[in-house]
């Protein structure tokens, strides 16, 4: 048996390569969920996993500890092995602004995800459009920053525009 594995990288003191039964080292936590899917309706689930909050936090991201506010450039990229893709801000999942209990999903409906994949679980999102599964990697990111000019237009489309 193959086990699925996620890259965790980008802004962090210690990225890595996490299977199922790595996540299973975190405090496990549990939610039933129910979210509107577009092409088969309504959804309910039980999953059970490690708060994705922790995962990263023991991951350690780099923030800037003498700004308390750093930690709201950071965004968080979540790609799926069918190539879908989410982003959260890091604030949304911090227990000192949103606390959303994001988690990264270990078994679902009591059936263990060793092999497909650990999936994001947003038990907020009424919508499912933002549960991942089969996660591939998860990047966390701080280079962001607001009011950074956008590049330039290509010649060819500038002139297109006219």
């Amino acid at each position: 048996m193959t086990l699925a594995g996620l890259a965790l990288t980008g802004d962090l003191a210690r990225p890595a390569r996490l299977t199922v039964p790595d996540l299973r080292r975190w405090p496990q936590h549990r939610v039933d969920v129910s979210f509107e899917c577009a092409t088969s309706g309504v959804q309910r689930h039980r999953f059970a996993g490690p708060r994705l909050y922790d995962v990263l936090s023991d991951a350690g991201p780099g923030f800037d500890p003498a700004r308390r506010k750093d930690r709201l450039r950071f965004l968080i990229a979540v790609t799926g092995t069918d190539g879908h893709h989410a982003m959260l801000s890091w604030a949304e999942i911090d227990p000192d602004f949103a606390d959303a209990p994001v988690l990264l999903g270990v078994r679902i409906d009591d059936t263990p995800l060793d092999v497909a994949g650990p999936q994001l679980v947003l038990p907020q999102d009424r919508c499912g459009a933002r549960h991942i599964s089969g996660i591939t990697a998860i990047r966390v990111d701080g280079g962001y920053r607001c009011g950074t000019p956008a590049p330039a237009a290509p010649a060819h489309a500038a002139a297109a525009a006219r």
